[in-house]
């Protein structure tokens, strides 16, 4: 990779943009403890593929980012996560990263036959030996499968994980090209102007990107809802908005009244009132002469915001990506629990003082009481899709399922492990969300 510089920059910028992170369940802390560290170089090894060449893992590896794979076709979890190497492998092989699965299968045919069942597109190589007999395996610490390392251009260790998210994470840094296309959106990919709308409680600060377009040419426009306590600059829905940059879509990034940069009062700020707040910025975004079709992207309480203004604008909204969507807000709020925060439902309090110490006002608690999220939600039944961690200690996945089975027309991702805000690899939820966007709103 060219440019040491800029790669380090975007790392520090990137690893200080999020807020509110949750603690994340980290399987390495029980399954990784014996493999081999980051700078340590990888040890050698020669192993046959199906077909009886050899590869030698440093004339493989010379000069290359390497993902080996430690797997077994006998393996319930490598089963699992193999379609997770296979995705990989189809995003960063043509950038330059190999891939090599090393097996613990004994029976050749089995472990053949399910290459093939499965579309395995790299080379595999095995000792055709199990796991604790294997050379390579007490080589690499290996007493876990899948375990997963990436391997530097160096030839030494970057990652050593049980967990394919984490290598994912480093790929997607380690990209030039899209640290590249970032940074020439920023300067130079298309028109990005910071304007104001007239919202619930006074201006919104808004920003808006358009890409270069010729004359009389449209394009496709995404709203981008952030969530509770957040504002447009929160890490997830950036990583969102800088991918859709790069494919072509037009933006609309704003902050909601009592957030960011966003008159009002954070007090003040209730789910009704952000509704109010999203339905200015979806006309002034109708009265844009470039724009073709209107998409909705929210998190957490800025996804049920949209959710719910898609319910209210059905014709009016072609797609809509709802991310762990907070629809339990109401249930929380009913039962006096919120965030783990006790109160009297029925005589709340004049405001609410959380852990992280922001202050929820009572009209937000008695607007939420009976807020009909679904009701209102089920009246938009075009294209939507909806991503959920099954980690999310926040917001039950079931919620996610929810939205799911109300809206006919959705897609379902749940990704397994990750958290409320997606910490463990924000860019796998950017992905499917553009990849859905691309072919919900840009169909070849």
């Amino acid at each position: 990779m060219k440019n040491i510089r800029l790669l380090w920059l975007f790392l520090l910028i990137f690893a200080f943009a999020g807020v509110n992170a949750q603690v994340v369940l980290d399987f390495d802390e029980k399954y990784a403890q014996e493999m081999l560290k980051p700078g340590t170089p990888a040890p050698d090894f020669q192993l046959q593929t199906p077909d009886g060449k050899t590869v030698k893992f440093s004339e493989f590896a010379k000069g290359k980012f390497v993902v080996i794979d430690f797997w077994a076709s006998w393996c319930p979890d490598c089963r699992k996560d193999l379609p997770e190497i296979i995705r990989l492998y189809h995003q960063f092989h043509k950038n330059g990263v190999e891939f090599l699965g090393v097996s613990f299968d004994t029976d050749k045919e089995k472990w053949t036959d399910y290459i093939a069942q499965s579309g395995v597109p790299y080379t595999q190589v095995s000792e055709l030996k199990r796991m604790n007999n294997s050379e390579v395996a007490k080589a690499y610490g290996v007493k876990w499968i899948p375990s997963i390392y990436l391997i530097g251009q160096d030839g030494k260790v970057l990652v050593s994980t049980v967990l394919s998210y984490k290598i994912e994470n480093v790929l997607n840094r380690l990209d030039s090209r899209r640290i590249s296309n970032y940074f020439s959106m920023l300067y130079g990919g298309g028109v990005v102007d910071t304007i104001s709308i007239d919202g619930s409680k006074g201006k919104l600060w808004a920003e808006s990107y358009k890409p270069y377009l010729d004359p009389g040419q449209r394009c496709d426009l995404v709203i981008m809802c952030h969530g509770l306590n957040c504002d447009h600059d929160f890490q997830l829905m950036r990583s969102i908005e800088t991918r859709l940059r790069e494919e072509g879509f037009a933006t609309l990034t704003f902050d909601f009244n009592g957030h960011g940069k966003s008159d009002g009062l954070f007090s003040e700020m209730t789910i009704p009132n952000e509704i109010e707040d999203l339905e200015q910025v979806l006309a002034y975004a109708q009265d844009l002469r470039f724009v073709r079709n209107i998409a909705l992207v929210g998190h957490s309480q800025g996804a049920i915001v949209a959710a719910m203004v898609a319910g209210k604008h059905p014709e009016e909204i072609k797609a809509v990506v709802a991310l762990a969507p907070a629809s339990s807000v109401r249930d929380d709020i009913a039962r006096g629990n919120l965030f783990g925060i006790e109160f009297n439902p029925l005589d709340p309090p004049d405001s609410l003082v959380l852990n992280n110490g922001i202050a929820i006002g009572r009209r937000y608690l008695k607007t939420a009481f009976r807020l009909p999220i679904f009701e209102t939600s089920a009246k938009y039944q075009g294209s939507a899709c909806v991503i959920q961690g099954n980690g999310d200690r926040l917001v039950p996945y079931t919620c996610g399922e929810r939205f799911h089975q109300m809206w006919e027309n959705s897609e379902y991702y749940e990704l397994e492990y990750y958290d409320h805000n997606f910490t463990n690899c924000i860019f796998r939820p950017a992905e499917i969300t553009v990849d859905y966007l691309k072919r919900t709103l840009q169909p070849k």
